[in-house]
């Protein structure tokens, strides 16, 4: 595993400054397992992109966006190639009126000089409290996390346990191409109940909530050099041409743009 951020137990403290910063560069990849502290957190990359699992859902995240993660709750993440990144603890106490789940956004050029900024603060203030300016930048960075808007790059799960346990079985096998009644039958559910746990727990169909979970597992296998071609075959599409009209459909523009535009934002 990967080495601490910050102290975990200053993660979990209220005591010291409300907000703490810290950023960090490594050759190796990153990987945190599955934890949770007491303080919010905000993280992001500042190149290529962080898988990032929690209770809720599974989310791959490019350089230009961030996840929130409130009080308390389970996650964990992993960097694909070597890790670039920025994190922000907050205080229990000041989390009240942030989101209550966890999201991603796609941060402001104000956000990210704030972050910046407030990374530059341990050196001066690991225990005491912020001074006035450093308070007014930390302000800054909450404001910016209660009015940026959510972001569709997650991938929410169900709750029921049944359809709960398909789902993890297609976001670990994405390429599985069994039916929706197949998938039902094998959970002993009638076809149309489980159709609707999918949409009423996910928001998603069952065949949307499954090309979600392909484009995730595809912009992992993108960023590590993997070509289009090899992509679409290996998430379950039997041509390259049908992956990348479903992944503008998602995205809003193909793979290699979508990319390319991560890379240069970053």
């Amino acid at each position: 595993m990967s080495r601490h951020l910050i102290d975990p137990e200053r993660a979990s403290a209220d005591e010291g400054p409300f907000l703490v910063a810290a950023s960090l560069s490594e050759s190796a990849e990153r990987v945190t397992a599955a934890h949770r502290h007491k303080r919010g957190q905000l993280f992001g990359a500042l190149r290529g992109l962080l898988s990032v699992d929690t209770e809720e859902g599974q989310w791959v995240v490019p350089a230009i966006h961030a996840v929130w993660i409130p009080p308390n709750h389970l996650h964990g993440l992993r960097s694909h190639g070597a890790f670039s990144g920025w994190s922000v603890y907050v205080a229990e106490s000041e989390c009240a009126d942030l989101p209550a789940a966890p999201r991603a956004i796609r941060t402001s050029r104000l956000l990210q000089e704030a972050v910046a900024r407030a990374c530059t603060w341990s050196a001066t203030s690991a225990d005491g409290p912020l001074d006035a300016a450093q308070e007014h930048i930390a302000r800054v960075v909450l404001d910016e996390v209660r009015s940026l808007p959510e972001e569709s790059l997650g991938l929410p799960m169900p709750r029921d346990p049944r359809a709960l346990r398909i789902a993890r079985a297609l976001a670990a096998e994405p390429a599985d191409r069994r039916r929706l009644d197949e998938w039902a039958a094998s959970a002993g559910l009638a076809t149309r109940t489980l159709s609707r746990h999918f949409i009423a727990e996910t928001g998603f169909a069952f065949a949307e909530w499954r090309d979600r979970a392909r484009t995730l597992r595809a912009l992992e296998m993108l960023a590590a050099g993997e070509s289009v071609k090899a992509v679409a075959l290996e998430v379950g599409y039997e041509t390259a041409s049908a992956f990348i009209a479903m992944f503008k459909r998602t995205y809003g523009s193909t793979p290699t743009v979508f990319l390319d535009s991560q890379r240069g934002s970053a």
